[in-house]
């Protein structure tokens, strides 16, 4: 049986920190959320390796460092109310309950959701709710949101992510012309129309398929 709890810690140590993720919160939950139980069995032993993992519906789990970098990026301290676009199996939604007061996460496969409210359960993410909806919509029943976080490459930045984000709130979202390689960026709401955009690092998603997305 493989010890994952110290994987787990390595791949914080290694993958991490010595990448320049600081952010102690951020840290202790990537310390703490078994990513082991949200990848299937045949691939469950490379729960821990430096790179994506396939799920169901041609998804990927995204490569740790890569959930750990947006979740650094939108600087929660607690309490805030998280959007998340693009559920997968759930383990992102999990780091960011344990950091943040409430997640709200969109899944556009009915099957996917479904799998990660089982996961998320499991793991007494709690605080986390998943919702099967097109994400390229947000979701205003709950808006505004302190954050967003969009784990799919997107072709423009969604008008309905943006209008959903309080003043002051941060938006971290892959953005890019190819269906396949974009630049991660970070828009800070300033006002009612301005934002402030900033990239991050490029990046290699999955495309974001929606209304306000690429198409299917």
């Amino acid at each position: 049986m493989p010890d994952f709890d110290s994987r787990r810690r390595r791949m914080v140590d290694e993958q991490l920190v010595r990448r320049g993720v600081s952010d102690p919160l951020v840290l202790d939950a990537m310390a703490t959320v078994p990513r082991e139980a949200f990848v299937s069995g045949d691939v469950r032993d490379q729960a821990y390796a430096d790179g994506p993992l396939p799920i169901d519906a041609g998804q990927t789990i995204s490569q740790p460092y890569i959930v750990a970098l947006m979740a650094e990026a939108l600087e929660l301290t607690g309490d805030e109310r998280v959007l998340e676009i693009g559920t997968g199996s759930g383990y992102a939604a999990a780091i960011l309950g344990r950091i943040a007061g409430e997640v709200y996460s969109i899944e556009r496969h009915r099957r996917l959701a479904e799998t990660a409210r089982r996961q998320l359960e499991a793991v007494g993410a709690g605080n986390v709710e998943v919702i099967c909806a097109d994400g390229t919509r947000g979701w205003p029943e709950r808006a505004p949101y302190d954050a967003i976080v969009v784990a799919a490459g997107a072709p423009v930045v969604p008008e309905a992510l943006k209008q959903q984000l309080d003043l002051g709130g941060r938006l971290v979202i892959p953005v890019g012309g190819s269906r396949t390689i974009q630049e991660l960026l970070r828009l800070t709401r300033l006002s009612e129309s301005d934002y402030r955009r900033e990239k991050l690092t490029d990046v290699r998603f999955v495309p974001l398929i929606g209304e306000q997305g690429w198409e299917d």
